[in-house]
């Protein structure tokens, strides 16, 4: 059994009463411990695959299969459930809470997930360190350096342990050096058995994947 498995994923918006696909009948597996990338451009449908992948948005139809379990018949409790358990997100804009610290920004999905505070604290300096921030724990996510507030959102995304990590343009609003960085930790992580699936249009960075899913017009290319 594959760990992620989609059969025939149709995602239709309507808009002003104008229905747009954006996936068209997309099928693919990916395997537990896989380093993948979805590769396509601006409006390929990558994003909105990323989002059904993720949990974060359901299919108009086809099935997603996570685990085995039909993800594409979950209501929105339990979809929240197992991105909360089994999914970890870092997104190319960094996303963390520019008014509480960083520790505090990594606490946030242990927070959600009931772990008791001492718990949360032990851990979020543990996966700071583990990306070399734990000297900016309590600074502020305004007070740190682009590939720095990155490497924060890393460490947030591990906070639950998930099996799979999503990245959406996790290198694009940093310079090449910071993004390399960025990119080995990603194949660090793999290495040590995690799930990464890496959303991107840049070939240098799918290109550090061990395989890529090319998708255009919502539809699987290669």
């Amino acid at each position: 059994m594959s760990l992620i498995e989609t059969v025939d994923l149709v995602k239709v918006y309507t808009l002003d009463a104008v229905e747009v696909p954006a996936l068209r009948g997309v099928s693919l597996m990916i395997e537990d411990g896989e380093y993948v990338s979805i590769m396509g451009p601006s409006g390929s449908g990558k994003s909105t695959l990323m989002h059904i992948l993720g949990c974060l948005d359901t299919p108009t139809s086809g099935k997603y299969f996570l685990e085995g379990v039909d993800i594409s018949k979950l209501n929105e409790d339990e979809l929240a459930e197992i991105r909360k358990r089994k999914i970890g997100f870092v997104f190319q804009s960094f996303n963390l809470l520019p008014r509480i610290t960083n520790v505090e920004n990594v606490e946030l999905p242990m927070t959600y997930a009931g772990v008791p505070s001492k718990q949360r604290r032990q851990r979020a300096l543990e996966l700071l360190e583990r990306v070399g921030l734990k000297h900016r724990a309590f600074h502020h996510p305004t007070e740190i350096s682009g590939g720095e507030a990155q490497r924060v959102a890393i460490a947030r995304a591990l906070a639950n342990d998930p099996k799979i990590v999503l990245a959406d343009e996790p290198t694009g609003n940093l310079d090449t050096k910071t993004g390399e960085e960025i990119m080995n930790l990603f194949e660090e992580l793999n290495r040590e058995g995690r799930t990464i699936i890496i959303v991107t249009h840049d070939p240098e960075i799918s290109e550090r994947t061990n395989r890529i899913i090319r998708i255009r017009d919502g539809k699987i290319i290669e």
